[in-house]
């Protein structure tokens, strides 16, 4: 019988190639994919690199100068002077063209956005149908979206709605006598709201691939219900759609809330006539790179980006009550 002569304990056969027990075994070697991932992160990195630094110095950098700014009396030419909140304190209780421009901006996001997105969802639902030719009619209802809020597509809107324009002239020959929309104060700012409506192509795609989602059986089971095309609509289409409707209502605010193209080139810069077109960003163009008072400009952009944030959050939070999610329950 083999006795152990580790730690004086009798009985225990010593192994060899194997350490009895309360023997400390070699050191544990490290895993050998550690090494492997770190250099992959490393690479990850490298890759990632291009976008961090641009993030930086394009995104993140201007941000932070912008922020500063706000506090300061700078115009361009000079060294920026330190002057606290007194941008904000002229802008809320100063500046009656600071509220004109954000009444005309409500103005307009509120009949632009649901006039966009009704276009779009029903342009999408007639799109949806399986039809000869039907790429081609989507392409064709995309290729506004494509050319976007461009100078040139502003100055063609300009011209079809001034004065003794395409516009004017067809509703001259039914008997109504507008005059040029861009020269009337009533009118403006709805040359402006149908520019915007006109490029409905983006969120229709949107729309048109929610509604390949949606699936037949819940149509099918509806109809056997005896539920017409309104309800069915009501009941079917737009819960399913909720997400996607959540989705293009918040893009589609927070570019209504940056529109500035079509109002410079509409009203030639001025936000004209008798301001009637004095969109946000433009006034806060006028006071950045007409009035040279950067740092006012700056505390402007701010004062739009917390609205902005504010309203989205909102929108946010009240998409508990009216979207749906299948497989959630309600």
């Amino acid at each position: 019988m083999t006795r152990s002569v580790i730690a004086g304990t009798p009985g225990v056969a010593e192994t060899p190639g194997v350490s009895p027990p309360g023997a400390a075994g070699p050191p544990a070697k490290a895993p050998a994919d550690g090494g492997r991932r770190r250099r992959g992160q490393g690479v990850a990195y490298l890759f990632l690199s291009p976008w961090i630094v641009g993030a930086v110095l394009l995104t993140i950098g201007p941000m932070a100068a912008s922020l500063y700014l706000s506090f300061t009396d700078y115009d361009l030419f000079s060294a920026p002077t330190w002057v606290g909140v007194d941008n904000y304190v002229t802008m809320f209780a100063g500046d009656e063209r600071f509220w004109h421009a954000a009444w005309v901006t409500t103005k307009y996001v509120l009949i632009s956005v649901p006039l966009k997105l009704g276009l779009a969802l029903a342009v999408a639902m007639l799109l949806n149908r399986p039809r000869r030719g039907v790429g081609l009619y989507r392409s064709a209802f995309y290729a506004p979206s494509l050319l976007g809020a461009s100078v040139s597509v502003a100055l063609a809107w300009r011209a079809l709605f001034s004065t003794d324009g395409t516009v004017d002239r067809l509703l001259g020959g039914v008997g109504i006598d507008t005059g040029g929309w861009v020269d009337q104060p009533q009118y403006a700012l709805l040359t402006l709201v149908a520019l915007a409506a006109w490029q409905f192509g983006a969120p229709m795609v949107i729309f048109l691939a929610g509604l390949k989602q949606v699936p037949r059986e819940l149509y099918e089971a509806a109809a056997i219900d005896g539920a017409g095309p309104a309800r069915r609509f009501l009941s079917v289409t737009l819960p399913m759609l909720s997400p996607v409707i959540l989705f293009n209502l918040v893009l589609e605010t927070i570019h209504a809330f940056q529109a500035f193209t079509g109002a410079f080139v509409v009203s030639s810069g001025r936000g004209g006539p008798s301001d009637s077109t004095l969109l946000y960003p433009l006034y806060l163009y006028q006071r950045g790179f007409t009035d040279f008072r950067m740092g006012y400009a700056s505390a402007m952009a701010w004062v739009l980006l917390a609205v902005v944030a504010i309203l989205t959050a909102l929108v946010f939070r009240s998409a508990r009550r009216w979207v749906f999610y299948a497989g959630e329950d309600r």
